[in-house]
């Protein structure tokens, strides 16, 4: 008899499925498998010969026949990579696979295509990985409550195995990126991702990433809607998915990859993405790009203002429709603890500072086509909506006093990101 938590044998092969543009079911796109290291892909000649057919993403996987390897430097193509679980879900795979203990759980232990078997199929963007290349079986959670969720969440943060009726209500949500404990629900129309607190928190991360959120629209940017629940005497946050759409036919999904894709880095290599960069591929290969410049410089200067420095190439993201990029509301702008003043954003700012300031912005500008005045502009609008609406949004949250004076002056408007800008003061 074989143990439990012996390693499973590596899978070779998986095939690729797509929702096409406004469609609701998906088609078989090609085939991801093993070669030597790494995991080629190629088309299907039945998906080739489509008159639908889009690339799954250019100038990655462009639309032709025979082996595509990936780029140099990567291991499997981003845009299959982006439909992979992080952390979280990793972990959570662990534990339903052998129970294997939370945070010590070794999520290098399964290779990649492991996971994009094992995890849940409604997976962020328009791609679904299966066993077969012409018979589609989603895999799917059974209906939960938020407080089964919850308590399955809590479970696999402290590594103890779940019962069968909460693993497979997790289980849905195991494709999801990140590292904190979530799960995904259905809400009528809208799909939502439920964001739970972990054990090792020092702070209401809960709450404070719906103030960011709140705060963050209430300051003109485009935004994932959210709210806060309140369950099991614990908060929690859903997120609304802008990557699906409910029509009568039933959901769409849209296509989706991360600007770690768009770069064309892996997560080795991710700090060397900068927003100077991404500003240069939004004016050739994004819709409408002065307004998204103007956008990309509102979303840097909140995240800066909130506190938010793990803004990382995973954490920006745009459709895409087979020919051009579209950049996603904003979403995970969760302010971070920091041990001293200066803080430093995930991403170069400029081609040779990722400093938390908003001197830091200013002199970044020009590659966002902002003159001087027009970015302090954005930067003094930003700031007043933060000042006048803070007391406001943490009543929203329920904040207590305690927790107002953790996060205010501290993450949120740190004196330390008015180095050098005192005027912003």
């Amino acid at each position: 008899m074989t143990s439990k938590n012996r390693q499973a044998p590596a899978v070779d092969e998986a095939y690729v499925w797509v929702w096409l543009p406004g469609a609701t079911e998906p088609v078989v796109a090609g085939r991801v498998y093993r070669d030597n290291r790494n995991l080629s892909f190629n088309y299907g000649r039945s998906y080739l010969k489509r008159d639908d057919a889009v690339a799954l993403y250019l100038p990655e996987l462009p639309l032709e026949a025979g082996a595509i390897p990936p780029a140099p430097g990567l291991s499997m193509a981003g845009c299959l990579r982006d439909g992979a679980p992080d952390a979280w879900g990793r972990r959570v795979i662990l534990n339903r696979r052998a129970g294997i203990k939370g945070q010590d759980a070794d999520i290098g232990s399964l290779d990649d295509l492991t996971y994009l078997l094992d995890s849940g199929s409604d997976r962020i963007g328009a791609l679904d990985f299966q066993t077969s290349p012409t018979e589609y079986v989603p895999r799917e959670a059974q209906a939960a409550t938020l407080e089964e969720l919850l308590s399955a969440a809590e479970k696999v943060d402290k590594g103890i195995p779940l019962t069968p009726e909460l693993d497979q209500a997790l289980y849905h949500g195991s494709s999801l990126g990140g590292a904190r404990p979530k799960a995904m629900i259905e809400d009528g129309d809208k799909k939502l991702i439920a964001k739970f607190s972990s054990s090792t928190d020092l702070y209401n991360v809960v709450k404070a990433e719906f103030i960011a959120m709140r705060l963050a629209e209430k300051a003109g940017l485009c935004v994932a809607p959210v709210r806060l629940e309140h369950v099991a005497g614990k908060d929690v946050l859903l997120v609304e998915r802008f990557d699906r759409i409910k029509s009568e036919a039933g959901w769409q999904r849209k296509a989706m990859v991360s600007a770690l894709t768009i770069f064309g880095l892996d997560e080795m290599m991710a700090r060397y993405a900068s927003y100077a960069d991404l500003t240069e591929i939004i004016r050739h290969r994004f819709t409408a790009p002065k307004a998204t410049l103007r956008d990309l410089f509102r979303r840097l200067v909140f995240n800066i203002v909130c506190g938010n420095t793990d803004d990382h190439a995973r954490n920006h993201a745009a459709f895409w429709d087979g020919r051009q990029l579209t950049l996603t509301p904003a979403y995970d702008i969760c302010p971070q603890s920091r041990t001293g003043n200066e803080a430093s954003q995930a991403m170069l700012i400029t081609v040779q500072s990722r400093r938390s300031t908003l001197a830091t912005c200013m002199e970044a500008a020009a590659s966002f086509h902002l003159d001087e005045r027009a970015a302090a502009t954005i930067i003094k609008d930003t700031l007043k909506a933060v000042r006048s609406q803070w007391q406001n949004t943490c009543a929203e949250a329920n904040l207590s006093k305690v927790d107002q004076n953790l996060l205010w002056e501290r993450m949120f408007l740190n004196p330390s990101i008015f180095d050098g800008a005192d005027d912003f003061r």
